[in-house]
């Protein structure tokens, strides 16, 4: 027996393949939608087409960006001589969110995990190498702190320390297991003040 029309099915089945959505949250959204004004959901469609074709990676530090390069990277007054290596673009929202960040960053796009196949030349540890010129004093490693974060932390550090330039890591103020985009500000601020060398 069939609940649903053919479209209302396939536009739930679309729906809970979003991360987080299971079927009742996708069941929820999909009679939202039909209920919809005619403009709201074309507004809706719209948005989420303009963004797949716009939205890509800075081509400095692998933030998304609709510029060839994004907007903190070419924003003058930030301090090139501090870049803080994230994993995820939602990081750096994270970040920017405490306001106590005034430098560069850089996105990983990942972490190294050897059971999921995912080694170093996997993810931007490379362009970051290619960053690090004589302005870079500092880089701050405010890499997720999971099993995966930690190594990723302790490989790139390893490859900067040689280099002669300071290399720190956020306080742990975020619990082990823990994921930056869900930290509150006052959390990751103090994490990001806290920071110390490793």
């Amino acid at each position: 027996m069939h609940y649903y029309t053919p479209s209302m099915a396939r536009l739930i089945e679309e729906l809970s393949k979003l991360p987080g959505v299971g079927p009742k949250t996708a069941q929820r959204l999909a009679f939202h939608i039909i209920n919809m004004k005619e403009e709201e959901v074309d507004s809706l469609s719209a948005a989420i087409k303009e963004a797949k074709q716009k939205v890509h990676y800075c081509s400095k530090c692998f933030n998304i960006t609709d510029s060839d390069i994004c907007e903190i990277c070419s924003d003058g007054s930030r301090d090139g001589s501090m870049i803080c290596v994230v994993e995820d673009p939602r990081d750096v929202v994270a970040m920017e969110k405490t306001k106590e960040y005034k430098g560069l960053y850089h996105v990983l796009q990942g972490t190294i995990s050897p059971l999921d196949g995912i080694g170093p030349e996997d993810i931007r540890i490379k362009e970051l190498l290619a960053r690090l010129g004589e302005d870079v004093k500092e880089v701050i490693l405010a890499i997720n702190p999971d099993v995966e974060g930690e190594a990723t932390t302790l490989y790139i550090a390893r490859l900067i320390k040689p280099l002669g330039i300071r290399v720190t890591r956020i306080a742990h103020g975020i619990p082990m297991g823990g994921e930056l985009e869900y930290a509150d500000e006052v959390t990751l601020g103090s994490a990001l003040t806290g920071r110390r060398e490793i």
